[in-house]
């Protein structure tokens, strides 16, 4: 495919949401970047969250993080260039120890991945003797390895169930460990709230941590009171990593891949997506004929520090490689492969 014909179809799909001008330079890197990719048996990987003009123009697979790591384990590719972050990189490399995983930004990291180290990890374990930890996927390995399980925020709920105990610590995410208590009526308690008390007359069931994504966290109620106001019949649909309130206010919740689905099948007239705006952006581009309301104005920074450009370099110059101790990810690996044999 030329650089035209590259421009050409990526302006069939983004005439209406990126710029022409934006459209012809970017074109001309995405040929050069398809171009690389062929010459170094490279596989790319878009998360749901990259710009439209990268999401639609360079990756072999999109979707969410675990996905997208799953997919690149199965190809006979040298080196997957995910773009993402740090923690998806990593994933990616857990399951596909024998490959090259790169990324293109230096940092590229996640707030809610650095909330908790595997040394806080031990030390809820040695607080709660016992007790399974649930781990959410989008954590850094050595936080993985410290776990019993992972999870996503579409199955989260069915490991929970999966291990039929009384008792589990969720970590890292506060509000989905809310809304997973929620889902499962189970009581939950943050042991930072509770002075280190353990005794027996506090119930609980869900063990959480005060971790954050700083994306999701910003939608409010009040953002949906006002949209419905204007737009009554307008289908409201959350990402599970913001608030319970913000959750229970919304019509639909669910992980990337499941509010993909939905707005394709929805007949509503109107949706409204609590999400990184990207991902809304990359909505609009494949389902024209939806109408979303655009609220949504939350960039991830992270997200955004992966470029075209960089994605460039990254395939030019072997950077930034990914690297996971086989010690770590020997463990880590258990807590992956657990969750997906529960689907």
């Amino acid at each position: 495919m030329s650089v035209e014909e590259t421009y050409q179809q990526m302006k069939a799909k983004l005439g209406n949401v990126v710029p022409d001008f934006e459209l012809q330079y970017k074109a001309e890197l995405a040929y050069e970047i398809n171009q690389l990719k062929k010459e170094k048996n490279a596989v790319i990987l878009g998360h749901n969250y990259m710009e439209p003009a990268l999401f639609y123009s360079i990756p072999d697979f999109t979707g969410d993080s675990l996905g997208l790591s799953r997919r690149a384990a199965e190809t006979d590719k040298d080196i997957i260039v995910f773009c993402g972050v740090r923690c998806m990189a990593e994933t990616a490399k857990i399951l596909s120890p024998e490959k090259t995983v790169l990324l293109p930004a230096k940092v590229a990291g996640c707030s809610l991945a650095a909330s908790i180290t595997a040394e806080d990890v031990r030390q809820l374990k040695a607080q709660f003797p016992g007790v399974p930890v649930v781990t959410y996927v989008n954590t850094y390995a050595d936080v993985k390895a410290e776990c019993d399980i992972c999870c996503t925020s579409s199955n989260a709920a069915a490991v929970v169930e999966s291990l039929n105990v009384d008792t589990i610590i969720f970590i890292p995410d506060e509000y989905l460990a809310k809304n997973v208590a929620r889902e499962t009526g189970k009581h939950i308690i943050f042991p930072t709230d509770t002075n280190g008390q353990t005794d027996t007359e506090l119930d609980y069931q869900f063990i959480g941590w005060h971790g954050k994504c700083e994306v999701h966290e910003k939608f409010t109620v009040e953002d949906i009171v006002n949209v419905r106001r204007q737009f009554p019949d307008v289908a409201v649909l959350a990402h599970p990593e913001c608030s319970p309130e913000v959750v229970e206010a919304s019509d639909f919740s669910g992980g990337t891949t499941s509010l993909v689905k939905f707005v394709e099948q929805t007949d509503k007239p109107h949706y409204l997506l609590l999400t990184e705006c990207s991902m809304g952006d990359n909505i609009v581009a494949a389902n024209p004929d939806k109408d979303m309301l655009r609220l949504c104005t939350v960039r991830c920074p992270h997200m955004n520090e992966i470029t075209l450009e960089d994605t460039l370099n990254a395939l030019k110059y072997n950077q930034y490689v990914i690297e996971v101790p086989e010690d770590i990810r020997a463990k880590a690996v258990q807590s992956v492969e657990r969750m997906i044999a529960i689907g």
